[in-house]
């Protein structure tokens, strides 16, 4: 391949000197000249083995290449093994924080079921109190009532008895009692 690529180099090279006047192989013809100065430089080159010096480097520069890709290829397969943890991680919190959530509304739901309970059983015990209220009131009432009532039989039976009643009578009667209480007594 070099020598190919060498002869193509001088073929390609010593063209225009086919276009010069006069003899070719005279050292007065200048492409002749130039043309035997670019093919002792390429021998030159040649000999230095400047074309393997040149694929050794291209060779060193596609392997540094090559370690620089299967070094970010290693970083890529890291950063998705490190981006899938956090993923794993993130799903673990959000099912923690989903647990978190529903545990929040079963105590509020249990804390309101207990409030209810709670004032279910205060307003049956204002209800107890406002009825044990309501008949001990009805009981004064109706012992108001009554008492109402025997002082208004007692005056009523005092005056029918007054208007009927004589002295005499009065004296028998305040006499009778006097016996039955110093019976009673004694």
């Amino acid at each position: 391949m070099r020598i190919v690529l060498a002869i193509a180099l001088t073929l390609g090279a010593t063209s225009p000197a086919f276009a010069a006047d006069g003899p070719f192989l005279s050292m007065s013809n200048t492409n002749f000249v130039v043309l035997l100065g670019f093919l002792l430089f390429v021998g030159i080159l040649l000999f230095v083995k400047v074309p393997g010096l040149l694929g050794g480097q291209l060779d060193a520069r596609a392997e540094g290449i090559q370690s620089e890709l299967d070094e970010a290829r290693a970083l890529r397969e890291e950063a998705q093994t490190i981006l899938a943890s956090y993923e794993r991680k993130q799903q673990e919190v959000q099912a923690q924080a989903d647990r978190i959530v529903a545990a929040a509304r079963e105590d509020a739901a249990a804390a309101a079921e207990d409030a209810k309970a709670e004032l279910a059983t205060s307003i049956a015990r204002r209800l107890a109190a406002a009825e044990e209220q309501i008949a001990s009131a009805q009981a004064a009432a109706v012992n108001e009532v009554r008492d109402q009532a025997i002082s208004i039989a007692v005056a009523a039976a005092d005056r029918v008895i007054a208007k009927q009643m004589t002295a005499t009578e009065a004296n028998k009667l305040i006499e009778a009692s006097i016996a039955d209480v110093n019976a009673k007594l004694h």
